[in-house]
């Protein structure tokens, strides 16, 4: 619970920086440049710094000592390699240092109806994790309303803590109408991450408001500094 002073109103970008997980996600990023999103990260409060299994160790190392958690994805970014392989990356990332996974689900198996194996590849990347926290990347831009919905109640079955919109690596990102339908699937116990596309105050206050409690995003700095000079709460 915020804590307001007499005379003082809360800053609204202290309320939006908690929710963020400052993304680090392409290809060939260089040390400069994680050097600065672990600074950045550290500097604004943000949950969390999101980058490759590569990066890890590296990150891991920049944020010791603070509060902002180093996250690894796995699979990244199709979600086609096999389970055994997921696991594997999972247990290296989590050596590296990694507090929490964010999987990619396989969605050709989704597609092909071959839901136990989808829930498997799930479950034994959680498994792998326990008590680190997974989230599970739907790309919900590749996904009918039914997929959407089957891959939640999936997510959340093999144990998932969170769901998550997208890689912002795919066609399209997260949107208002699938976060609710997310946050109304899985319900109040498991965690809804909204990413891709989220580039400003306002676009992170819509998915906060449609039920999202994570925000992915690279634009990070930009939103909390436009939120502090704009005012406004969620």
């Amino acid at each position: 619970m915020t804590v307001v002073q007499p005379g003082r109103m809360p800053d609204p970008s202290a309320q939006l920086a908690p929710m963020i997980d400052h993304t680090l996600l392409k290809p060939g990023a260089t040390r400069e440049e994680l050097v600065q999103l672990c600074e950045e990260a550290r500097r604004y409060g943000f949950a969390s710094v999101c980058v490759s299994s590569e990066n890890v160790a590296l990150c891991a190392r920049l944020l010791e000592g603070s509060h902002v958690k180093p996250i690894s994805v796995v699979g990244f970014p199709s979600g086609t390699g096999a389970t055994a392989a997921k696991v594997v990356e999972t247990q290296a990332a989590i050596a590296a240092g990694a507090a929490e996974i964010d999987m990619v689900l396989h969605r050709g198996r989704l597609k092909d109806k071959d839901y136990a194996s989808v829930e498997r590849d799930i479950r034994e990347v959680v498994e792998a994790a326990r008590p680190r926290p997974v989230k599970v990347i739907l790309e919900t831009c590749a996904l009918s309303r039914d997929e959407k919905v089957i891959a939640c109640a999936l997510a959340k079955a093999a144990g998932a803590a969170f769901v998550k919109t997208s890689t912002g690596f795919g066609p399209g990102g997260a949107t208002v109408e699938d976060v609710a339908l997310m946050r109304q699937i899985v319900g109040d116990d498991v965690g809804v991450k909204a990413s891709g596309g989220v580039r400003t105050a306002a676009d992170a206050r819509r998915m906060i408001a449609a039920g999202a409690n994570r925000l992915g995003t690279s634009a990070s700095v930009a939103i909390v500094s436009e939120a502090g000079s704009t005012g406004g709460g969620y």
